[in-house]
Parts: structure tokens; sequence; C-alpha cells
């Protein structure tokens, strides 16, 4: 019987429906960074042919290992032994949260062998900061050709990177940043950007009954509307190659 894959929220529908249209044919050995509840995590192990995640929050890494028991970890990258690399290395939603960038982006890169693919994910458009970026602990958005020349300065080749989301997206986003404003003005909310992001994959995820799959039918024709607005929305996908080794 085949297994029914955990339900994505719209955002992270329309994510993957561009996600796996960049990642390689065969993923190899993958690595997901900041795994979130695994979600996405099931979906990338389905198309591997070993795959391991890494949850620093440990009430996330908790509902991810539910999912993967014996495929993901509650540790930050540095935690793996330095010389374990992997075919395809994944972060959805991680970058922004960073106050290095670079720093992080080059450590990832690090972690893959000669020849291997990385893919990420991102909000898109600095113009686009708002509340909802400042409530779950994001340092920044990013342009598309900012993303795709941080990319390739890190010594990436065969850099792509798609925007996504439209028109869907910019309705959700006007909702979260409503939301948001409301969580902003409660005094409960912590200060900490990094505290802020600890809990940032927990964030209105869809529960497993009967109202959860009827949201996935609804989104479905969402998804191909996207199409129909090529490079436009809220959100980017990108994906890079390290180059093979020299001869």
């Amino acid at each position: 019987m085949k297994r029914r894959l955990p339900p994505l929220p719209p955002g992270a529908a329309m994510r993957w429906d561009m996600v796996s249209r960049l990642l390689p044919t065969d993923p190899g050995d993958l690595l997901e960074i900041g795994c979130g509840e695994g979600r996405f995590s099931v979906r990338l192990a389905a198309r591997s042919r070993g795959f391991l995640g890494l949850e620093p929050d440990k009430r996330s890494f908790t509902a991810a290992s539910q999912l993967l028991p014996d495929s993901t970890l509650n540790i930050h990258l540095e935690g793996l032994p330095t010389d374990r690399t992997f075919d395809t290395v994944c972060a959805f939603e991680v970058i922004e949260h960073l106050a290095d960038d670079g720093a992080a982006l080059a450590a990832w890169i690090g972690r893959l062998r000669p020849g291997g693919t990385m893919v990420i994910s991102a909000p898109a458009f600095a113009s686009r900061l708002g509340s909802w970026d400042r409530l779950v602990g994001h340092y920044r958005r990013y342009d598309p050709g900012d993303m795709a020349r941080m990319l390739c300065e890190a010594g990436l080749v065969d850099v792509k990177v798609q925007v996504y989301g439209g028109p869907v997206g910019w309705l959700l986003e006007k909702a979260r940043n409503l939301l948001a404003n409301r969580k902003l003005a409660k005094a409960d909310v912590p200060a900490d950007l990094s505290e802020r992001t600890a809990g940032s994959g927990r964030f209105m995820q869809p529960g497993f009954g009967t109202g959860s799959r009827f949201l996935q039918a609804v989104m479905r024709p969402f998804l191909l509307v996207q199409h129909a607005f090529p490079n436009k929305g809220v959100a980017l996908v990108a994906s890079g190659r390290r180059p093979e080794m020299p001869e």
C-alpha cells in the first residue's frame, strides 16, 4: 500500500512543485539542512538513494523523527563528521535566517561531492521584507540576481534561479503579514531573531485529518496556475552544481 505523504501548507506545496523540478533525476545521497518537521524530507527521501535530515530545533526534530526515524539528527551541520559529503545538499527557507549567509553557503557547498548539486529556497525581493519576515526571524530576502551572483561567487556552476508563487503567493503573503502584525504587537514575541527562527518551521502547519486532505486537493489547481506566471511571485528556488575535480 502506498504511503500517504504528510500534508504541506500552501506556500510549501508551491515550493515543492518547483523544487521537485530542480532536483537531479538521481539525487544520490541527499542531505537536507534544517529539515523542520520533515514534511519535505519524506518527499526528498523517496527521491534519493540515501537521505539525512538535520534539524537543530528539538520540537521540530521530534516531529521529523516520527516520519523518518532513522534518517534525521537533532544537530547543526557542524555536528557531522567533517569528511561526510553528499551528492545533493538542500536547504529550504534556511539561508534567510542566518546572519552570515555567505559563510553558511560555503559550509553547505563544502559538503557537496564534486559534481554534486545544491538546491535552496528563500523569500524573494528585498523590497518585500515585511512583518512576517520579522516575526519568523528573517534577516533578509533575496533579489534573484543577487542570489545568482552569490551562488556563482561561492563556486557553483550551472546556476539557475526561479521565482515562483504568483498569484496565490501574493495573497498568502498579505494574509501572513496581517497575522504577523497582530503577533508582533504582543509582548511574548522573542526579541532575539535566533529564538524566532527556532519556532518558524512550526508556524501554520496543517494537521493530518480530513480538512488537510481537502486543503491539498484545493491547492492542486493553484500549483498549475503558478506556471502561468513564470518568474512571478514572492519566493525563489535556486540550484547550482559543484564543479568536477580537474583531471
